[in-house]
């Protein structure tokens, strides 16, 4: 099975990538209800409007590292005999804080004020939401790994 990382060299390929994580970001926004929910929205809202693009830009400079931290997950599945999703659903908690480490560490270097507030202001409880998106994310690598 070919590794993400490598499949992200393709120009194409990782266009499409990128697509696809903005929709699994798209539909996990839109998933979410109650007050944490409408927060999330509104600082979704914020984000996406610092610039246009902004959102695809971010993907595009943290896929490479989230691949990386990831593929020791998709190894452990291969190696199990089991589906990439099954095996990132199993192991939501490390799924979440593999991708959260990167995460972490970019908004302490960011420089957009606003983006860094956000953030700050929704990471106690980024560790559930990125749970929660476990499954996307294990279904659209398995379908790149799979192609």
């Amino acid at each position: 099975m070919p590794k993400l990382v490598e499949i992200l060299q393709d120009p194409t390929k990782r266009k499409a990538v990128i697509a696809d994580c903005q929709t699994v970001i798209d539909e996990e926004v839109a998933d979410k209800g109650g007050l944490s929910g409408i927060a999330i929205k509104t600082a979704y809202k914020v984000v996406k409007g610092v610039k246009p693009g902004f959102i695809t830009e971010a993907v595009d400079n943290l896929i490479d590292d989230f691949s990386k931290n990831l593929q020791p997950l998709v190894d452990e599945a291969e190696a199990q005999g089991k589906s990439v999703p099954e095996h990132f659903n199993a192991n939501r908690s490390r799924a979440a804080d593999a991708m959260l480490s990167i995460t972490d560490e970019r908004a302490r270097k960011s420089k957009h004020g606003v983006v860094k507030g956000t953030y700050e202001k929704l990471r106690p409880t980024a560790k559930k939401h990125t749970e929660d998106a476990v499954p996307r994310v294990g279904k659209l690598f398995d379908k790149y790994l799979k192609a």
